[in-house]
């Protein structure tokens, strides 16, 4: 190569870098991104948030090294939507991670769902790919079935994993177990051979087999800037940990596979750390939603309920950020902050672009007080609990108010079978198993001094008063927010000739109703 042609190229890969933080002027000090994102991982599961079992040291080395947020958020009460929104920035409503059958209905891709995340939205995939990212998903991605919505058309390089998660066993007859793909071919079902699940003694080694792929993956690209995103699903039934964690945790099986996902963890910093990568790799380990409940769940710590409601159970989750040399160690931060705001921050430090800034993305960039900036204080201090195309609560700074509650829908009733997620604890007119509608007098509660939302305050004091007007007026700006931008509901879609995979009884789940032919106008009511 000359030295004009040289010079070209050195041009353009500083072009695209556009000055990632502190001014970096060179593509190859891009630092490496890694998102390990836990599935139905409960805020009270992890000893740096409170655990008595202590049975995380990798993961509680995390925070005490970097930022752990004690007010972090998923940004949907189920799998599929609240990934979607980490992935893009996006709110499920505007990329159609929803179902409009039933108001407020939570739901996923389900096996026979023809929908998933639209190839116009734009993942942090497609983003760093543009800055020459190698980019890798192991484990769930649960964002389409299809090759469509397959994430190698969603600026993934390399997947190893499965559409969905792994479920059941189905019956293999009328319907297979999950497949597991490498890149674009299938590898396996769940339940079968090297990805068993054995449903007598707990024993699997899917935990083992995506951290040993995620090691890999991390030595073959340590010359050039990789994003990884790690998306085990140990949490999710059905359970499964490694012979050598069996029997060894103080909560049971549940606890066992805490303890195994906490050693891959491990085996993932300790690599950063031999190739002498962790002080240019930023980490970020959270979770999709809150846990499930019943004895083969997780612990949603001191707060009310669990997945699939909008209760601080069912979507305050545990959020660490770690990139020695950069965050600063031992940062405990109050702010509430999001799944949403993950993209953002990225961008910030990496210096890329979305290809179109005019469409909105609700997140926030966290850099600046993940870097302890002296006064640094985030912009935004809502968040919005959505269920389905319902926003059934909003909380501003420390205050949050209920328009909607739900406890269960059909398919958590006839699905699971898990019972209440509510049981512990029952509050008149508030922890409802029907729908109810609480917007000419909302529930409103301070999070600060009443994080178990057991107290609520009384509606005729200057204190009610105030602050739901508060919080109403942001209520009506984000709803204003969405007009023309609302994604068509994707998690409507069956493929009919798959619709025996359905169970029994599909009609009083919502799961074989046609299709609405057109777009919804989303509401605050049904």
């Amino acid at each position: 190569m000359d030295t004009k042609s040289f010079i070209l190229v050195l041009s353009l890969g500083v072009a695209m870098a556009k000055q990632p933080w502190g001014g970096r002027p060179s593509w190859r000090r891009l630092p490496n991104i890694i998102i390990m994102l836990m599935d139905d991982m409960g805020w009270g599961d992890l000893g740096c948030y409170g655990n008595e079992a202590q049975e995380t040291p990798n993961i509680d080395k995390l925070a005490k090294e970097g930022a752990m947020f004690t007010d972090f958020y998923s940004a949907a009460v189920f799998c599929s939507p609240s990934r979607a929104a980490m992935l893009t920035g996006r709110l499920p409503i505007r990329t159609g991670m929803y179902t409009n059958i039933t108001f407020g209905k939570q739901t996923g891709v389900a096996v026979n769902g023809t929908g998933g995340l639209v190839p116009e939205e734009e993942t942090i995939a497609e983003v760093l790919s543009r800055l020459g990212y190698r980019n890798k998903i192991i484990g769930k991605w649960h964002l389409g079935n299809s090759k469509e919505f397959s994430p190698l058309n969603q600026g993934f390089h390399e997947f190893f994993g499965s559409h969905q998660n792994h479920l059941r066993p189905f019956d293999n007859i009328s319907a297979p177990n999950n497949a597991v793909f490498r890149n674009d071919k299938m590898v396996g079902r769940y339940f079968q051979k090297e990805f068993f699940i054995n449903k007598e003694t707990g024993e699997s080694d899917l935990t083992r087999i995506w951290t040993k792929d995620a090691v890999e993956f991390i030595d073959e690209n340590r010359n050039n800037p990789f994003f990884l995103y790690w998306s085990a699903d140990g949490t999710h039934e059905e359970l499964g940990a490694h012979r050598d964690f069996l029997g060894t945790s103080q909560r049971g099986l549940y606890g066992d596979v805490i303890r195994d996902l906490d050693h891959g963890v491990g085996q993932i910093i300790t690599r950063l750390k031999q190739l002498k990568l962790h002080r240019n790799t930023f980490v970020f380990f959270g979770s999709d939603n809150g846990p499930m409940t019943g004895i083969y769940g997780g612990s949603t710590g001191p707060f009310l309920c669990a997945k699939p409601t909008t209760y601080e159970g069912g979507m305050r989750v545990p959020g660490i950020f770690w990139w020695p040399g950069v965050i600063p160690a031992g940062q405990v931060e109050k702010a509430p902050a999001n799944l949403l705001d993950i993209i953002n921050t990225i961008l910030e430090i990496t210096g890329g672009e979305v290809s179109n800034p005019e469409r909105p993305l609700d997140g926030q960039s966290l850099w600046p007080i993940l870097i302890d900036k002296p006064g640094a204080t985030l912009e935004k201090d809502s968040i919005f609990y959505y269920r389905g195309n319902g926003l059934y609560a909003v909380r501003v700074g420390d205050f949050k108010a209920h328009y909607w509650t739900w406890i269960l829908d059909p398919l958590f009733k006839r699905l699971l079978r898990r019972g209440n997620p509510c049981s512990r604890v029952y509050i008149e007119n508030f922890t409802t198993e029907e729908l109810t509608d609480h917007n000419d007098r909302p529930f409103l509660f301070h999070l600060g001094r009443d994080p178990g939302e057991t107290f609520p305050i009384d509606p005729s004091t200057d204190e009610y008063q105030i602050h739901l007007e508060v919080i109403n007026n942001v209520r009506d700006q984000h709803l204003k927010s969405l007009e023309g931008d609302i994604g068509y509901p994707q998690l409507n879609m069956i493929d009919w000739a798959a619709a025996d995979w359905s169970p029994p009884g599909c009609e009083e789940i919502n799961m074989c109703l046609p299709v609405p032919e057109s777009n919804p106008v989303v509401k605050p009511y049904p």
